[in-house]
């Protein structure tokens, strides 16, 4: 029998009715993640308030908290960010196999 795979995105209890404040827990994550889908969300000008935390160590989860401006949805802010965030990454690892195939980076010869 298979083990039930938990979702990778669960929202807390107490979140408000219209998601304009809620607290997602995202499961197989680590601050890695925690703290660039904070940087990305908080660019966005809606967030009133975000925040990420580890509840315990020997946990593979992370808690992150959103609160937004005139009442707009945070899990929509959510999804964004994450998009985001794909893109940015994406690009990176773009240019980063653009130049090892250009060859455009310093070598660098050990001595001994």
């Amino acid at each position: 029998m298979a083990a039930e795979v938990p979702p990778k995105i669960k929202i807390l209890p107490g979140a408000a009715p219209d998601l304009s404040a809620a607290t997602y827990q995202i499961f197989d994550e680590s601050h890695t993640i925690g703290n660039s889908l904070r940087w990305m969300l908080m660019k966005n000008p809606m967030v009133e308030f975000c925040g990420y935390s580890n509840p315990h160590p020997s946990e593979n989860v992370i808690n992150v908290r959103i609160q937004m401006y005139d009442k707009l949805s945070s899990l929509d802010a959510l999804l964004k960010a994450l998009n985001d965030l794909d893109t940015v990454c994406e690009t990176i690892e773009d240019r980063y196999l653009e130049s090892l195939r250009a060859e455009s980076f310093e070598r660098w010869e050990e001595k001994r």
